[in-house]
């Protein structure tokens, strides 16, 4: 027979066991867990990862940096933090919203907390409109309950039937609850190329007027953006009531690139794939890029798109 004292060791060591494995923090080194309401945003990792990995676009590094800094550290927000990325394919736009997720949920776009929609994909059919939004509504509805730290990325907004984003209107306003769910702490960004022509305008512009990249400002280029997608007929956006109702809270405009960007993006992609930098190389490879006015040869028609693809075939090197 056990002896009395050893009994109780026995399960004293099996209580204290059982204890440190259900502690939430051994939990949550194994499996993925929604991030505690009082964890903070390391503002540190997020600067250096958009100065190291995101060219060229310093409105929206400074814009999304404040913005999701500012919403992060607020421990009462009144409303999800909602953004607006706009630019011509190959600006950034897909790479912020993976950097930015990846900071919320480590795991970036393999997070169970990180949800991503392409409009040609998940809402393809004109005539499914009503059903897409009931769909839109109880998935986002579900996963906010699972975690309120949600982040939901929205791409190809340009190509989404218009009135499917409307579905999300009651969780991006100023309410406390919506049927007894908050969504105050979740992210929501929309990826679009609507507004891109304006915003290559403005650029352009400022070039032509002798002006510095560096000088083009949110204010010159914002208002312009929320107007233009409003009333832009094939935007998923066209005449939408979350721009009507104010609740983006910025339309943040992805420039032009220039040439000296698409180099950056050259040498950024020969570092990754563990090659030493040749100037050479990154000068053929951005030569290998058409650029526009096709006078002026001023700014890439397709940003660092098709750099992996053009660097595919100096491997050799």
């Amino acid at each position: 027979a056990l002896e009395p004292l050893s009994v109780g060791l026995a399960i004293g060591v099996a209580s204290a066991l059982t204890g440190y494995l259900s502690h939430p923090r051994f939990y949550c080194s194994y499996v993925e867990c929604c991030p505690r309401a009082e964890q903070r945003l390391n503002a540190t990792a997020l600067k250096a990862q958009l100065d190291n990995r995101l060219f060229g676009q310093h409105l929206a590094k400074d814009v999304v940096l404040k913005a999701v800094l500012g919403f992060s550290n607020n421990p009462s927000p009144k409303k999800p933090l909602m953004l607006s990325l706009h630019g011509w394919a190959g600006t950034g736009k897909n790479f912020l919203s993976q950097i930015l997720a990846e900071q919320v949920h480590p795991a970036g776009l393999r997070s169970k907390f990180v949800h991503l929609f392409l409009a040609t994909l998940h809402f393809p059919h004109h005539d499914q409109v009503k059903l897409y939004k009931e769909q839109l509504q109880n998935w986002i509805r579900g996963n906010v309950s699972a975690c309120p730290s949600s982040v939901f990325i929205f791409d190809e907004m340009d190509k989404m039937h218009p009135g499917v984003i409307d579905a999300i209107k009651p969780f991006l306003d100023y309410y406390e609850e919506v049927d007894g769910v908050s969504y105050r702490k979740a992210i929501f960004i929309f990826l679009s190329n609507a507004g891109g022509d304006l915003i290559n305008k403005a650029a352009l512009d400022f070039w032509s007027s002798g002006k510095r990249r560096e000088d083009i400002q949110l204010k010159d280029l914002e208002p312009l953006l929320s107007v233009g997608v409003f009333n832009n007929k094939n935007s998923g956006l066209w005449h939408s009531s979350i721009i009507d109702r104010n609740l983006i809270d910025y339309f943040v405009p992805f420039l032009p690139l220039e040439q000296r960007h698409v180099k950056m993006c050259v040498r950024a992609e020969m570092a990754a794939r563990g090659y030493a930098v040749d100037e050479k190389i990154v000068q053929e490879v951005a030569d290998e890029m058409t650029y526009f006015p096709k006078e002026q040869r001023i700014y890439s028609d397709k940003g660092c798109k098709t750099v992996q693809a053009k660097l595919d075939i100096h491997e050799d090197f």
